[in-house]
């Protein structure tokens, strides 16, 4: 096992457990990132409000989900870039809770820099239409941007935008762990921004997240 040191200089080995799930998730296993979530999506649940607590940031349960898949998300990138950086310097969960403080922490100061524009340009949004008219045309436009993703992702994202599904309701109607949802929305997100460049009221639609319906 590879030792670490704590506060107390003392020798912390990484886990047999999280030895064989890091080495299982590098190397593609199947199960292995379901098995990854399963550990650590509570941990960073915690790390997420414990953040926004200290930055005095109140978030609402979609924040939440969207912040924990972003951190899914950026795990996952460049073929797990992040975990294959672990050196074994500290416990696995350690070395998590930091990537995911980090993360949290750009993403809350970018929305707040986002929500915080309009008021310093003194520039009000005026809607030029009705909102069912734009609506409508929003929803046009999502259903064409839909036919660029792969079969899967685009069935999540029609569920959830389109349907109003909740996450178990998907789950139920795909045969997929719930948990996996909110990384393959936010996965489906990217794909959709990075393939085109829709006019700001489609972009707002896609990057929206409805409530999830009680369970």
């Amino acid at each position: 096992m590879v030792p670490c040191a704590t506060d107390r200089g003392e020798a912390v080995a990484l886990t047999a457990l999280d030895r064989t799930l890091l080495q299982r998730c590098l190397n593609h296993e199947p199960g292995a990132w379901n098995d990854f979530v399963d550990r650590f999506l509570g941990m960073f649940y915690h790390v997420i409000h414990y953040t926004a607590h200290l930055r005095s940031v109140s978030l609402a349960p979609e924040d939440v989900e969207d912040l924990a898949a972003e951190i899914l998300l950026q795990i996952v990138a460049n073929d797990y870039a992040i975990l294959r950086e672990f050196r074994g310097n500290a416990s696995l969960a350690t070395y998590l809770t930091v990537i995911a403080r980090r993360i949290c922490v750009h993403e809350l100061t970018r929305r707040t820099a986002i929500r915080e524009a309009p008021k310093l340009n003194g520039k009000p949004e005026v809607p030029s239409r009705s909102r069912a008219e734009g609506n409508l045309e929003n929803m046009e436009e999502v259903q064409k941007l839909l036919r660029k993703l792969p079969a899967r992702e685009r069935e999540v994202v029609r569920l959830f935008y389109l349907e109003g599904r909740s996450y178990e309701e998907i789950s139920t109607a795909l045969h997929i762990p719930v948990n996996t949802i909110g990384p393959v929305l936010a996965r489906a997100r990217k794909k959709l921004r990075e393939s085109v460049a829709p006019p700001t009221a489609v972009k707002a639609e896609l990057e929206k997240k409805p409530e999830e319906k009680p369970r």
